[in-house]
């Protein structure tokens, strides 16, 4: 790891299941955009997980270098709030924004806030071989303010927090181990993820294959007012019972039963029916983050 330079980050393993353990710290999950921060007198750096700058589409988190006097890096999350709440589609239209006056109009009006949730980099020395815990210790002597939050945890209690969660309808939870190093460019069951994932039943109104791939896409769609609406797709394996079933219907289109249109899907008469787990939907109704379950 350098300072000022890109690095992958340590990546969380999903599961179903939240869970209880003295050897855990438990955090708010929150729906943004994963990113590290390198900053200092003279530096102040956005990198987005995937290592794309995002220094520019932020302006306002460089307030985060008043407090800072020494180089650091914190690893974290970028996040909306409205009406109290993490809000991923208002923070989808600054993404997406490259005109200059229009971001620095959102900053003004709907700023973003860094939620820090680690401490990589403190005082010009490396600290990612240091266990989560003493990490932590470093991250709180720093002050929250309107545009740096730390992420707050709780110990042990992990099915109590995840209970909390679904009450206020937040993303999720993750947990950590309390020893654990930081991994670069690592996904490891040391971080583990569990969502408040909806459920619900949906019908199937087409599918999309590639011979070469052993995953077949899924066209769901839902009846309201004795119309067919499509919302969104979802990933299946070839494997699955329901894949054979697709390929035995016998009633098959080029035109969709629903309000979407696309030139490789195969269209059949929505009467088979999938469960799909989904994150939210989006302002267009359709599914955010959808997995097959059943």
């Amino acid at each position: 790891m350098e300072f000022g330079h890109f690095f992958a980050p340590m990546l969380l393993k999903e599961i179903e299941e939240p869970f209880d353990s003295p050897d855990f710290l438990f955090e708010l999950k929150f729906d943004g955009i994963r990113a590290s921060i390198h900053v200092g007198a003279n530096t102040f750096k956005i990198f987005s997980r995937n290592g794309k700058e995002l220094t520019t589409l932020y302006p306002e988190l460089k307030n985060i270098q008043k407090d800072c006097k020494q180089n650091m890096i914190f690893d974290g999350e970028i996040v909306l709030f409205y009406n109290g709440k993490p809000n991923f589609l208002k923070l989808q239209e600054r993404m997406h924004t490259k005109n200059k006056n229009k971001i620095m109009y959102f900053a003004r009006e709907i700023p973003v806030c860094f939620m820090a949730f680690d401490c990589l980099y403190a005082n010009d020395k490396n600290i990612t071989n240091k266990p989560l815990i003493e990490r932590k210790k470093v991250l709180q002597k720093f002050s929250d303010s309107d545009y740096f939050m730390k992420v707050n945890y709780i110990e042990k209690e992990g099915k109590k927090l995840f209970s909390n969660v679904k009450k206020m309808d937040f993303e999720g939870i993750v947990a950590k181990k309390k020893d654990s190093l930081y991994e670069i460019n690592t996904r490891t069951e040391n971080w583990l993820k569990i969502k408040n994932l909806k459920k619900e039943i949906f019908y199937i109104g087409g599918y999309f294959e590639k011979t070469e791939n052993a995953v077949v896409s899924l066209f769901l769609g839902e009846y309201k007012n004795k119309k067919f609406h499509f919302v969104g797709k979802v990933t299946m394996g070839k494997k699955q019972a329901m894949y054979q079933k697709l390929k035995k219907e016998t009633i098959k289109k080029t035109s969709p039963f629903f309000n979407y249109e696309d030139k490789e899907c195969i269209y059949i008469n929505p009467h088979l029916q999938c469960e799909v787990w989904y994150l939210e939907r989006t302002n267009e109704n359709h599914l955010r983050q959808p997995v097959f379950k059943a």
